[in-house]
This record gives structure tokens, sequence and C-alpha cells, in this order.
């Protein structure tokens, strides 16, 4: 059961990601014999994706590549014109529709309606959005009627970033370097796209046994993480952004402000991205908007230095969560190993500047991709859990939680004490983990998560409570037992587990209920009259013991006997003492009842939300395939007609295989649904392109196979005759190397031989009758099909085994039996090695006899 309301969920996703370069995070296991796992980077605006791959000559892991053969891919999901598009393709409407394309999806999960209206103001998103039935957002989609949540957005994103995986499917830190001679902490300093973190790792080496072998395996620990969750690299493009619209403001006059114009703002958000990775660098950089309003084109320039002026807040805040990682860790700058940079934020020049400045460093490290290693770390870590994968190094993980977490109950005639509220998992416990909380109480109950630190709550959450639930059942429970002789009060036990993903779930409650009963037993036998008895004292004497004697509905004779010996025993040395009372304890386990209950400004989705977004985002799919499905047929249909016009053009070989009629025939077919596919066939459906396809091919595909067979014919009947004479050398071979192939089974190789000799003369003497555009006597598909049956039963035959040599066996007659019994007859080097055996044999043959002394005679002959 999900504890966590929406608020957290993308923030703390995001944390183990962003920690998973050095080797994090994410899932493994999947299909061994093609690739295994992949994992995702899903930012604020880009999404990358990495996969494990198990192919030989592979990368163990690698990016995977979009459609447009880049390494990452825009988080934008656009509806145009009744389709939906995602990525790159999303990516080409932002300027022309910016109020189609869906951006910052992610940040919006969990955010009460108000908070979202005005982040999406602050970055100039022209959406159009609702407040929906939780208290969240809700996006209008451009028919004005179809509505989605940010959830099903996101998991359109997602579902993208997993196709790209499957398509891409058909060195790190941890990883690379040595521990084994001290450990060390190493900050990792990431500024993304809206958010910066900074986590202080510990790395260590432990020795552990492989395969008989002491081998060091490289571990890490992640110690702390601090974070600016409203810090990062847009904030910096939003500076530029607001530098360049008071600009053009001022080039316009007339008091019109570029602001209320989404499509304008649209064109001048992108061109800022290019202004702001050029400032990295250079000390300047020009910016060139062409019609950014009303056909007016807008030009200008920054200095790096102006730049960084704007941004001079931003600095101070960049180093605050290295500041809180050295506060809270009691470490020393100088005590940090190394202080890696990730993420595309930490490319700026100022910050990295501040960095060093701050960790009094001459440079900071940035041996990391910056865009990628979050993504492979991840693949790595799921490469580490999986099962099914098997890692050359070995690489050991301890994360822990980012954040504390507390429970507090509530009820009626619930005193509230150390009991009711209490910790559940402070910061940084390692994950996973299970635990347990009994609290004395026979009422119904409320159960509150919250978290430890109200200064340390994700974005847009303004309270430290984020799920609730009824716990029903205890009321009943205890009423049921209550005129029982309770041993103790009624409890109740909570179950909770915290997941490898930081996420605390309470899993099942319990009513705990003991009782004490006096119930009957047999009295023990402490005295026995029958002195002959060996029974020892204190041993408990059943009164009935007709349950020991059913042992077979038939018993046989002996059994009898010995039955009725046993009873007679049994009946003189057991005594019928009757029973007594005595007190024993019960303990029940009585499962309580879980509802969940709103808490927050936003509520969870609910199963039916989940259900009727499932089957939506199943239609969307559907469609899209039906969409790349056409437009892969148009585009077949298309080159069809441009390749095989242009081999009807400069193959002169094709006039050979078909007639002047038949050329012109094809011609005037292609013409005919090349005019189609520009007028009626342009909105066609993909069943109409593959209809047309399947036209044109029918009069094409006999055409070039003709063409095809001109030379492949020929060259196969000569591999065929070619293999004729090496046949023959091969026959001689194994008459003279390898006399035990049987006469039999060579004349079969040589029957089948001239039978395939035949059937190509045949063939060859038939097609020489025929013109070369009639459909041919034979293929060479058909002569090599042939020819490697041939081959094969060759193969066979020359692996026939040389058979071992037959040993001769002396018989020896046995005098009793007067049958014959083979033995075989050792040689002189054996006879001498057993001697001193036999002699050992025969010493226990003696001991044997004296052991059979008093048995019946006729056994002697044995």
């Amino acid at each position: 059961m999900n504890t966590h309301s929406s608020n957290y969920r993308p923030q703390m996703h995001k944390m183990l990601f962003k920690l998973g370069l050095i080797s994090f995070l994410l899932l493994l296991n999947s299909i061994p014999s093609q690739s295994a796992v992949s994992s995702i980077d899903l930012g604020s605006e880009w999404i990358k994706v990495a996969v494990v791959n198990l192919k030989p000559g592979q990368s163990p892991i690698s990016i995977a590549i979009n459609e447009m053969s880049k390494r990452k891919s825009p988080a934008l999901v656009a509806f145009h014109a009744n389709d939906r598009l995602i990525g790159e393709e999303a990516a080409g409407l932002v300027a022309r529709y910016p109020n189609k394309v869906y951006s910052q999806v992610r940040d919006l999960i969990g955010k009460p309606f108000d908070y979202v209206k005005k982040f999406l103001d602050s970055y100039y998103l022209p959406f159009d959005v609702v407040e929906d039935s939780r208290g969240g957002v809700g996006i209008k989609i451009d028919d004005g009627v179809t509505v989605y949540s940010p959830e099903e957005l996101t998991a359109m994103v997602l579902g993208y970033g997993m196709r790209l995986a499957e398509f891409h499917s058909k060195v790190m830190y941890g990883i690379d370097k040595d521990f084994s001679n001290g450990s060390r902490y190493v900050v990792f300093y990431d500024m993304g796209s809206s958010s910066t973190y900074a986590a202080l790792v510990y790395f260590s080496a432990y020795n552990t046994k492989e395969y008989g072998k002491t081998v060091s395996v490289n571990q890490f620990q992640v110690k702390d993480v601090r974070w600016d969750p409203e810090l990062g690299g847009q904030n910096m493009e939003m500076r530029l952004v607001e530098y360049f619209a008071d600009e053009f403001n001022k080039q316009v006059g007339n008091g019109i402000d570029v602001r209320q114009f989404p499509k304008a703002m649209a064109k001048l958000k992108k061109q800022v991205k290019r202004t702001k990775e050029i400032l990295s660098a250079n000390t300047a950089a020009p910016i060139s908007v062409e019609s950014l309003l009303d056909d007016r084109d807008f030009r200008s320039t920054i200095t790096r230095q102006k730049f960084e002026e704007m941004c001079e807040d931003l600095w101070e805040r960049s180093i605050i969560p290295v500041k809180e990682l050295l506060k809270h860790s009691g470490l020393k700058a100088d005590e940090i190993y190394a202080f890696e940079l990730i993420g595309g934020g930490t490319r700026v020049p100022k910050l990295q500047a501040k960095l060093q400045e701050f960790l009094g460093k001459s440079d900071v490290d940035r041996h990391l991709d910056a865009d990628e290693a979050t993504v492979l770390g991840a693949s790595l870590h799921a490469a580490n859990l999986s099962d099914g994968i098997k890692l050359n190094r070995k690489l050991g993980m301890i994360d822990g939680s980012m954040y504390g977490f507390m429970m507090d109950l509530d009820g009626p005639e619930l005193v509230k004490d150390e009991t009711t509220t209490q910790l559940l998992v402070p910061r940084l416990k390692k994950l996973p983990i299970k635990m347990y909380r009994s609290i004395t109480h026979n009422k119904d109950f409320d159960v509150s998560l919250l978290y430890e630190n109200e200064n340390l709550l994700p974005p847009g959450v303004t309270s430290r409570t984020f799920a609730k639930y009824a716990v029903s059942g205890l009321a009943d429970a205890s009423e049921k037992y209550m005129s029982r002789n309770l041993s103790s009060p009624v409890k109740a036990t909570l179950h909770f587990s915290l997941s490898r993903s930081g996420i605390l779930s309470l899993d099942r409650a319990d009513a705990v209920i003991e009782i004490s009963e006096w119930v009957e037993v047999p009295k023990k036998n402490q005295t026995l009259n029958n002195t002959n008895a060996s029974t020892p004292l204190n041993q408990t004497v059943e009164a009935n013991s007709t349950n020991s004697a059913e042992t077979s509905d038939v018993p046989n004779q002996d059994d009898l006997t010995t039955n009725l010996v046993n009873s007679t025993e049994n009946n003189q040395n057991s005594v019928d003492l009757g029973t007594e009372k005595k007190l024993k304890k019960r303990t029940f386990r009585i499962p309580l009842k879980i509802s969940e209950k709103s808490v927050g400004s936003v509520a969870p989705l609910s199963e039916d939300s989940l259900y009727d977004g499932k089957l939506r985002l199943d239609a969307l799919d559907s469609k899209d395939a039906d969409r790349r499905r056409t437009a892969e047929l148009k585009n077949d249909l298309e080159g069809y007609i441009y390749a095989t016009k242009e081999k009807l053009d400069y193959l002169d070989d094709l006039q050979k295989v078909s007639s002047s009629e038949q050329r012109q025939s094809f011609i005037e077919k292609l013409d005919e649904v090349q005019d189609w596919l520009y007028t009626d066939g342009e909105d066609a459906s993909a069943t109409q392109f593959q209809e047309r396809l399947d036209q044109l091919k029918a009069i094409g595909d006999p055409i070039f196979f003709r063409y095809k067979e001109l030379t492949a014919r020929p060259e196969a009947s000569e591999t065929a005759k070619q293999y004729f004479s090496e046949l023959q050398e091969i026959v001689s071979g194994w008459e003279s190397k390898k006399p035990w192939i049987s006469k039999e089974k060579i004349d079969q190789v040589l029957r089948e031989a001239d039978d395939l000799k035949k059937w190509l003369d045949d063939k060859e003497a038939e097609q020489q009758k025929l013109s070369a555009s009639s459909t041919p006597a034979y293929t060479s598909q058909e002569v090599m099909d042939k020819l490697l049956d041939l081959k094969d039963k060759v193969s066979s035959t020359n692996r026939i085994p040389k058979p071992k040599p037959k040993v001769e066996k002396p018989t020896v007659k046995n005098n009793d039996s007067k049958q014959e019994e083979t033995v075989e007859k050792p040689t002189e080097s054996q006879t001498d090695e057993s001697k001193s055996y036999s002699s050992s044999k025969d010493d226990n043959n003696d001991s044997k006899q004296q052991e059979t002394v008093g048995e019946s005679t006729e056994h002697d002959e044995l």
C-alpha cells in the first residue's frame, strides 16, 4: 500500500536517480538473449534512457538514441490535429503551438491548483488548466474537451522512454576506481534543469571470497543529501528571458509587452537556451529571433559579465546545499577527496568558480558525463541488483532514506504519550527496511504518517502529514474476546515497510489477544506398580492407547502375536489416573481493516481513475502505433515507386528478363499509384497503402527475381559442379584412409550425387529452351538446397567412427551348473598386480565361512 502522497514521489524518485550516477538505481532483469534492463532519467526538460546489453560485442551499458539519433530527448507531449506527439516530434511544434506542447509535467504531479497556476505563469507556459476533483490540476488539450492529469502525461513520456529502450536493445566512477588502499569522501554536486542536489558519499572496500579467492569489492554509502528543489538551470535562463523581453519591449515601444504573446515567448525562450550555451564557452553571445512579434525581428547581444551580475543571488544559493552537507557531517572542505560535478546546469563557468572559491580548490572534478552519468549509473545499479546478470566487478551500494518519518495515532480513549507519536524511520536509515509497532488499545483508531522535519519537505508540500489511515475491527475483536479470561490487555500491531525507492508503506495491522484457559490434561504417572517395567519415572502414560494399535487392516500372524504380547505388557504397566486441569495461555492474531483517508491539498488517484487512465493511455498507444505504421507504409510505397522507376531506367539487363509490353504496363501502373499517392492517397489508411504496394510488387517482383537469377542461377550451377569434382576426391580418401566405411554407404552417397547431377543437367537443358522473360525452369535457391542436402549426407558419412577392436574371451565351464561363463583373460602384469588382492580376498572368504557355521548345509554350495 502506498503511503506517500504524490507530492513526495517525484522528488524522492529524482533523488534516487541522481544519486545513481556513481552506480545508482533502478531496474534490471529481462530477456537474457537480447537486452537485460533499462533505466530512465526523467528530468523536467529531458529524458535519457540507458540499456544494459548482454549481446556479445556490445557495450555493457549504453545510451539509447532516439529517432533523431540524439542521446537525450525532450520530455514533451503534444496534441495536434487529432494526433499525440512525444519527444522530438512534439519539440517541432513548440514555437508554432506553445499552448499545445506540454512540458514540466513531472513537476506538476501532486501539486495544488493554485501552486501549478503560479508555476506555469512564472515560466510563461500558456497551458489550458482546470482544477480537478482532487484539488490538483488537469490539462485540457486542443479539442477543448479531453483533460489529462499530470500523472497520465508523465506516463506517456515514460512509455516513450521504454520504447526507446526496446528499440535500442535490438565506465563509471565506482567501477573504475580502486578503494582497497583507503576510504574517502566524495561530494557529487548535481544541478539539473529545475533542482540542485549535493550528496556526500563514503567510498571504501571490503574483502570477500569468490571462487575460493579473496577479492576486494568497492562499496559506497550515502551519508547525507541536501538540496534546493527550486534552483536549476531554468532559473538562469529565465533571467535571460526577462532581460531580453524588456529589451524587445523598449525596441518596439507603444506599450507592447511581448510577455502577453505565448508564441513570441516560446520563440524567445528557445533561442535563450542557445545563447546561454554560447556564454558557457565565450565572453559574449548574440541572440537573433526572426519574426518574434508582428513580423518584427529581434537581435541583441549580452556579455558573460552582465549575465553573471543578473544571477548574483543564484550563485549564493548554489553553495548552500554544500554548506549544509559539511555542517551536518562535521567534515571540513579539505577532508573531501573529490568534488564531482554532474547535471547540465554545472557547465556554467561562474557556478564552477563559486564552488571552487567556497571549497578552497583550484579546480573542481569533472570526470563524469554531466548529462548521462545519472542514467548510466542507474543501469549499473540495476545490473548490480539483478540475479540474472553477473558483473565482472561487484559494487556494494548502501542507500538511505532522504526523509525521516514519524507515526501519530489518534482515536477514542487513546491516551497521548510516547507510544502514540514516535519516530519510525530516522533520516538516512539504510534501505530497504521492515518494522512494526505495537500499542495497547481496544478501540478503532487512525494512523497518520508524517515527515520528521518540517524544514525538509518536498516542494509544494506545506503539511508534515502525507498519509492517513483508519484502522477498524479492533473494537469488534476486543468485544468478542472480552468475556474470555484475558491474560493481558488487547494490543494492535502495525507493520510498516520502507522500500528500496524510499516509499513508506503501512502493510497490515493485526489485533493481538492473549487469553488464559483451564483445560483438562491426563494426569502424569508418578509411580509404577510393576517393578519389572522399564518405563522411567515422570513419563506420561496414555490412558487410552487404542490409536497406537491402528497399523493395518489385515495384520499378519507375526504382527498378531507381537501385539498380543505388547498388549499384555501394557495392561500390566499402564494405570489410568484420570485427568487434571491446567492453566494454558493462547494467543489470537486477527487481521484488521485498513482504509486510506484523503489528506493534503491533492488526493491520490483512485483505483477507478488509475484504471481509466490506463485505458486511455492504451488507446493512445494503439492510435500512435497505427499512425506510425501508416507513415511507414506510405514511405515504403513512395520509396518503392522512385526506386523501381530508377531501376527501369538504368538496368539494361531488365530488358532481357521482361518484354517491352511488361515494362510499359508496369510503368503505367507505377504512374497511376504515384498520382493517387499525392491526391486521394494523402490521407489514406495503412491498409490502402499496403494494398497498392502489394499490387506493384505483384508485377515487379517476378521481373526483378528473373533479373537476379540471370547471374545467381549460373553461379549456383557452377558451385554444384565443382563440388561433384571434390566429391570424387573425398570418396577416394574414404577408400584409402577409412576402410571401415562400408561400400554400401559410399554407393548411397554416389547415387545421391548422380541424381543431383542428372536433375541439374535436365533443368539446364530445359532452361535453354525458355526465354529470359519466362518463368525460370529452376532457381539458384533450389540448386543450393539440394547441394546442401548432399553435403549433409557426405558429412554424416565422413563422421562414421572407427569401430573398437574386439577382445577374444575364453570360456570357463562351471562343473556344478554345467553353464559356460565368459571371463576376460588377464595379462601378466595384471596377474602380478592382483596377487596381493587375491590373497586378501581368500582371507576374507575364510572369515565369511566361519560366520556361516550353523546354517543349513544347502547354503554351503553358494
